[in-house]
């Protein structure tokens, strides 16, 4: 009775091919179609852990944490310069691709933020530091603004109180230390629209008013300014 030998069984070539195109771990530099390249660990073919991207349509590059794909932890963001070398545009958190949680951008070589971001805008507590030498702190929302901050130029006087949509709004103190004045009142969009101006460190002024501030004699001065301020107050909000 002759052997019969059962053929043995084999997986399709196929199986074997997209078993070794499988990204994960650790992997050399891996090319996209359009030219961009990574390098870094995978997980289930997406980019996952530490890793670097190198856009080819601006040279970008980003360097940091990967999930699923996405940007996701710390990580680092440049550009190329014209001479060689890269430039830092970010450095700081990120989560589903977006610039989030602490970080820095630099938007020019003196102009930058340092603070809270969320989902790709300036949200919570932050610094911005300004080219003409001037420094705002306090909050931020949707990428301005929002909130109670402190705005100091670069002569040293500052203004301090609330602020909508990037622009002073609500009540507020302005110091002009050059002057040695200080006022306070209501802001509508930048606008100082009621308040009362005094002295305030005139003597130590590097460039006082010739005179004083005169005292107010209006009866009822402060009742006059509280009604003024309400009806400011009710027409911001």
């Amino acid at each position: 009775m002759p052997h019969l030998k059962h053929p043995r069984a084999t997986e399709p070539l196929w199986k074997s091919w997209d078993f070794k195109a499988q990204k994960a771990g650790v992997r050399h530099t891996v090319y996209s179609v359009n030219g961009d390249q990574y390098t870094g660990e995978w997980l289930d073919n997406k980019k996952h852990g530490k890793g670097t991207q190198t856009w080819k349509r601006n040279g970008a590059i980003y360097d940091g944490d990967w999930k699923f794909g996405k940007r996701n932890g710390f990580g680092t963001y440049s550009t190329p310069l014209p001479g060689g070398g890269y430039k830092k545009i970010y450095s700081g958190g990120w989560k589903n691709d977006k610039k989030h949680g602490y970080g820095t951008n630099f938007y020019s070589e003196d102009d930058y933020y340092e603070g809270e971001w969320y989902a790709d805008k300036r949200s919570g507590w932050g610094r911005m530091y300004y080219a003409d030498g001037s420094i705002y702190e306090g909050e931020w929302y949707d990428d301005k603004q929002n909130g109670e901050g402190m705005l100091r130029l670069a002569n040293e006087n500052r203004y301090e109180g609330h602020w909508k949509d990037g622009k002073k709004h609500g009540e507020g103190k302005f110091f002009y230390l050059d002057k040695g004045q200080m006022y306070q009142g209501v802001w509508v969009e930048d606008v100082p629209k009621c308040g009362t101006m005094v002295d305030f460190g005139r003597e130590g002024a590097p460039a006082p008013t010739v005179y004083p501030i005169p005292k107010i004699t209006l009866a009822d001065s402060g009742e006059v300014l509280e009604d003024a301020k309400a009806t400011f107050l009710q027409e911001k909000e």
